[in-house]
């Protein structure tokens, strides 16, 4: 075990508790303090979360690697009234002390002055506390280039769009912000033209948008050549601009079993001909929706895997799993990078959340987006107008006809096997952009140098 002293480098890490946040960034740690032994980390966030993601015995071997717990915000004897996203409101406006707490614990404990910090972007007070401790703020965005460029042209957004009263512009170009011209309003996020302006979460992703430029560095998901006029364009905002994933290919989780035998099952099918369908765990389609869903699958006798929570099964139409026993399974929970990087999956039914994405581009398997919320809409737009590797759900909503001339147009016309093509390229790109000599890889050693020479 590594000797630690005083003036070896200490660096605060300070995670996002919700949704996908805190486990890409443990796995980007965890890769760093085994590159750097004699650099101490502190993983700092909350106790539910902590015990989620530091379930894994990889992370709690790792001798110069901690976790530590900071209060989730919630005061005692609080009840939860039901207001949307309340535990986040808490427990941002709590963070900024919370954290300032929290880094001065692990000091005490580990005799060692924070040399570096390391956080979540969306904490925009980061970049006060670096400058109070005098140390590289060194942020990490979670999601794709697009939806960070975004939050750092919202002002200009609001300028030149307006905020409210956006009816019947919906379809109007973001021509004028670099690499968007296909975006259109209706695909950005909430809070930057429309939505609650006001919410504690706006207010968080608007001064993150303004106050970023200021960090060291900010490192991101992604990988250069996946869109090289945006990331071009958001080097040249910030002092260093470092993509260093996708993190599935560059610092994969550890392995999960797969416990509900999805692999074997596909490895029964012919190559390219099963569909896999999988929502994330944060959001679900409406009742209907799966009811649609459900029918176009069994109509279809399209191979499918479909991984749905034990409590949404409640939905699915009378006799829907008997019916379609000989050519589908429903799980779950199924290993989904495993799952998508079998050859006999063909088509991806996903939420277009941009860690499903990246996953579905290192398996070269073509989507059908049923985007929710936040960045999903503008992922779906990258997905079908941008990269061509998918499409949009027909109509919006699931609806029977929809999801079946979706499987169809993926499957079997020409059109998707444009996708499969224009996938598989992607697919190469990002392998080699995670390789030896590729531009992920060479940003993560400037990232590693950051962080283990800041003392």
């Amino acid at each position: 075990m590594p000797q630690f002293t005083t003036n070896e480098p200490h660096v605060a890490v300070l995670a996002f508790p919700f949704g996908t946040h805190a486990a890409p960034l443990i796995t980007i740690i965890h890769r760093l303090a085994v590159a750097s032994p004699n650099t101490h980390f502190s993983f700092l966030n909350t106790s539910q979360s902590n015990n989620s993601i530091f379930s894994s015995d990889v992370y709690n071997r790792q001798p110069n690697l901690k976790a530590h717990n900071v209060w989730d915000g919630v005061p005692e004897g609080y009840v939860f009234v039901g207001k949307p996203q309340e535990s986040i409101e808490l427990f941002v406006k709590a963070a900024p002390e919370t954290f300032r707490k929290g880094v001065e614990a692990a000091v005490a404990e580990t005799g060692r002055k924070v040399s570096c910090l390391v956080t979540d972007a969306f904490f925009w007070f980061a970049a006060e506390i670096a400058g109070e401790l005098g140390v590289p703020w060194v942020p990490f965005w979670t999601a794709g280039p697009c939806s960070l460029s975004t939050h750092v042209y919202t002002d200009l957004i609001r300028k030149t769009i307006g905020v409210g009263g956006i009816e019947g512009r919906e379809d109007e170009s973001l021509e004028f912000i670099p690499g968007m011209s296909q975006v259109v309003i209706r695909d950005l996020q909430e809070g930057i033209v429309f939505g609650n302006l006001e919410s504690v979460f706006s207010d968080m992703v608007h001064r993150m948008g303004i106050v970023l430029p200021q960090a060291a560095a900010i490192f991101i998901n992604s990988f250069e050549e996946l869109d090289l006029t945006i990331t071009n364009d958001l080097k040249s905002k910030f002092k260093q601009f470092l993509s260093i994933g996708p993190l599935n290919l560059a610092s994969p989780p550890p392995r999960v079993p797969d416990t509900n035998g999805c692999l074997p099952w596909l490895d029964q099918q012919k190559v390219a001909s099963v569909a896999y369908i999988s929502f994330g765990t944060v959001m679900a389609p409406s009742p209907p929706e799966l009811v649609a869903l459900a029918e176009a699958l069994e109509a279809s006798k399209i191979p499918f895997i479909w991984s749905l929570g034990e409590k949404l099964k409640v939905h699915l139409p009378k006799g829907f799993l008997d019916k379609t026993r000989t050519h589908g399974i429903v799980v779950p929970w199924a290993p989904q990078s495993d799952v998508l990087e079998n050859g006999a999956v063909g088509v991806f039914i996903t939420h277009c959340g941009w860690n499903s994405l990246l996953e579905s581009i290192a398996g070269g398997v073509p989507m059908i987006c049923r985007p929710f919320f936040g960045d999903q809409r503008l992922n779906g737009r990258m997905v079908q107008d941008v990269w061509e590797i998918g499409v949009t759900a027909t109509g919006g909503p699931f609806t029977t006809e929809g999801v079946m001339g979706d499987l169809d147009l993926i499957l079997s016309q020409a059109r998707g096997k444009k996708m499969k093509d224009n996938i598989s390229v992607l697919k190469t790109l990002a392998q080699t952009a995670v390789g030896p000599e590729g531009s992920s890889a060479k940003n993560y050693e400037a990232l590693l140098n950051l962080v283990r020479l800041s003392i």
